[in-house]
Order: structure tokens, then C-alpha cells, then sequence
């Protein structure tokens, strides 16, 4: 049965320990740095970078969900930046800003088999270019990952949500799914939350066939321990309001997703007429 994943940005342990508990099949941990807050300066988006000591930490904790790190774009570091994180608990490494085959090769080469990669198609380059790399990947443990924020910027674009209202991902979702490649795109808030509506963004993941989505911070509402978290939101509570919205759109016939990408993008449209954000 096809179903989608989960993945949640986290530096806290009890966070991470909690939310695995819940659904989460992913601990997502970020040490991009390199060229982000030029390009995302004027978003809402996260820009601190991890340490090493954090993931060690986050690393120790976890029994179910898989632990994947974000490390730079290729730059004279990338090798020592791999070796590191894979050496403080990595099971999984994300390239971000990639343009090239020949990128997603010398990566590759990087890694050299010690964990997978998913690698993060957010610039109008990376997305054009996906069946010229695509092979490269190996099916079952290699995975893409499309980025709606510096997608839509590399567009010239307002609102994040623009290229997938264009059904501009329609042919790289059926290219991803004809190689046998696991693959997700961008984020969702919870359910009522978010000027484009949570359940519209998961009936699109549904039409599309994506695997993956990323848990906004209105999931973790900044909390640094669970009963933190616990008493900002009723996590389970949510994560449980997702898959109802999921469930509802598995058994929604075509014409009904074609009605809800309409849907999307009229809404899309309107906010990045004036540059809306979610």
C-alpha cells in the first residue's frame, strides 16, 4: 500500500526519541550554511546549522526513525563535512544545490557506498536536468527530493507552491516513479494551519505519488523537549488529522485530485500574486 512518509527537523533528543514513537520515519538534521541565508534571508525558513556534537547526541537516541543529515553543497570541505557526519551517526546524507550529473557523481564518489543519499532538486537546473542524473541513484536506497522554496526563487517566483500549481513536477514525478526511485517534495503544516491548506498539499502528494513530505515547524512549535512539544500541540493528535486527510485522498477517484491540483493552484496563484508565504 503506498503510503507517506514522514521526515521532521529536530536537534533535540527527547524531541527526536518522541516523535519516532509517533509516525516520524525520519530525524532530519541540517548543516547547510553555504550561500543559504543569501537566498532565503527574506523567508521563514530554518537556517541554523547542527553541530556534530548535536547529531552524536540525536544519534544515540533513536531505534526506528533513520537519522539524515543535510551537509553543505559540494565545496573543498564536502569530503571531511561527509566523512564527519557519517561519523557522529548519519545513516543518510542530503546534497542540497546540486545543478549537474557531474555534482551528483562527485558526491557519490564521496559517500563511496557508506550510506544512502537523497538528493535535493531545488534549483530549475537540478529539476530539468533529473533524467540526465537520475541513473546514477541506486533504486531501494538512493532517494531525490524536490525543494519548493529555492526552486520557486531559482523561478523568479513569489510563493513556494507556484512550480507545483504549473504541474511543473508532473514530469519528474512520473520520471522518479518509471526508475523505481523514492522521492518526495517540500513540507506541509497541520491540518487547518497555512494559507494553502495542509489536506489540498497531501491530496497533491497523493496525485503525484510522492513518498516523502517534511513536518513544518508548526509541529514542533519550537519546543526542545517533549513535554514541551506536548503541551504547545497534541502531536499524535495531528500526525492522526494527516493521515485521515491521506486516507481521504487514496480513495478519491482522479477526477477529484485533478479538482484539488485546481484547486491549489488558484489558491498558489493568488498568494504569490502578492507574495505570499505559508
Amino acid at each position: 500500500m503506498n503510503r507517506l512518509h514522514y521526515m521532521m527537523i529536530t536537534a533535540s533528543p527527547d524531541v527526536a526519541s518522541f516523535i519516532e514513537q509517533h509516525d516520524v520515519a525520519r530525524i532530519f538534521m541540517d548543516q547547510e550554511v553555504l550561500g543559504k541565508a543569501e537566498r532565503q534571508g527574506h523567508l521563514d525558513t530554518h537556517k541554523a546549522a547542527h553541530t556534530l556534537a548535536e547529531i552524536a547526541a540525536v544519534a544515540t537516541v533513536l531505534k526506528r526513525a533513520e537519522l539524515m543529515v543535510r551537509v553543505n553543497p559540494l565545496n573543498e570541505s564536502s569530503r571531511r563535512e561527509v566523512d564527519a557526519a557519517l561519523d557522529h551517526g548519519a545513516r543518510r546524507l542530503m546534497l542540497p544545490m546540486f545543478s549537474s550529473r557531474s555534482e551528483v557523481g562527485r558526491f557519490l564518489d564521496m559517500v563511496n557506498g557508506r550510506a544512502p543519499v537523497t538528493f535535493l532538486a531545488e534549483t530549475a537546473a537540478a529539476l530539468v536536468r533529473l533524467p540526465d542524473w537520475l541513473d546514477l541513484l541506486i533504486p531501494g536506497h538512493d532517494e531525490a527530493h524536490i525543494g519548493l522554496n529555492d526552486l520557486s526563487l531559482s523561478m523568479g517566483l513569489d510563493f513556494l507552491f507556484e512550480p507545483m500549481a504549473a504541474r511543473l513536477l508532473d514530469p519528474a514525478a512520473a520520471t522518479l516513479q518509471q526508475a523505481g526511485v523514492a522521492w518526495g517534495v517540500g513540507g506541509v503544516a497541520r491540518i487547518g494551519q497555512g494559507e494553502l491548506p495542509a489536506e489540498t498539499v497531501i491530496g497533491e502528494h497523493v496525485r503525484l505519488g510522492s513518498q516523502w513530505i517534511i513536518l513544518s515547524r508548526a509541529f514542533h512549535a519550537g519546543a526542545t523537549t517533549s513535554a514541551e512539544l506536548l503541551e504547545r500541540l497534541d502531536f499524535p493528535a495531528e500526525i492522526a488529522k494527516l493521515r485521515q486527510a491521506e486516507s481521504y485522498w487514496r480513495g478519491a477517484d482522479a477526477a477529484a485530485l485533478q479538482a484539488n491540483q485546481a484547486k491549489l493552484a488558484a489558491c498558489a496563484y493568488r498568494l504569490g500574486s502578492r507574495g505570499g508565504e505559508l
